[in-house]
């Protein structure tokens, strides 16, 4: 890895289309590698996140509220969360006074499993980029945005 147009063997017409191409590319590596990590521990990476989102709540917090905060806006998280209840990750609590609002919480067993990741999970990823490179780089793709 290192240059796209060695990587995947073609000639761009011009810098912003292999830009496009590469931001593309790098996405669907970023993705497989996630896979990948996270498979031991039997999750996906939009589980993970969601894991994340309600430890970082502290509190039951809605389902839509997760929704907004995903990264990667999921139609299909209500699934997601329903596997990860299956697991005990996540506990669902009804709401007193409404029956159709649900809260949803992190388990004690998904929290202990986030400690378990957190040992391993580093950004070997981003090793190769300097933290001003990195603010560049956020700076470029929220521009982008």
């Amino acid at each position: 890895m290192g240059d796209i147009s060695k990587d995947i063997e073609s000639i761009f017409p011009n810098h912003k289309v292999k830009a496009l191409i590469n931001i593309k590319y790098t996405a669907n590596w970023l993705n497989s590698t996630e896979n990948e990590f996270f498979k031991p521990y039997g999750i996906s990476p939009q589980q993970y996140n969601i894991l994340r989102i309600l430890r970082g709540a502290g509190e039951p917090i809605k389902v839509k509220v997760i929704k907004d905060r995903m990264i990667e806006r999921a139609p299909n998280a209500t699934r997601l969360m329903d596997k990860l209840c299956e697991k005990d990750l996540i506990e669902r609590l009804s709401c007193d006074h409404d029956r159709r609002v649900v809260f949803i919480k992190i388990s004690s067993k998904g929290l202990t499993l986030l400690t378990e990741i957190d040992k391993i999970f580093k950004l070997d990823l981003l090793e190769k980029i300097t933290d001003e490179e990195a603010v560049q780089l956020s700076n470029l793709l929220d521009k982008l945005r």
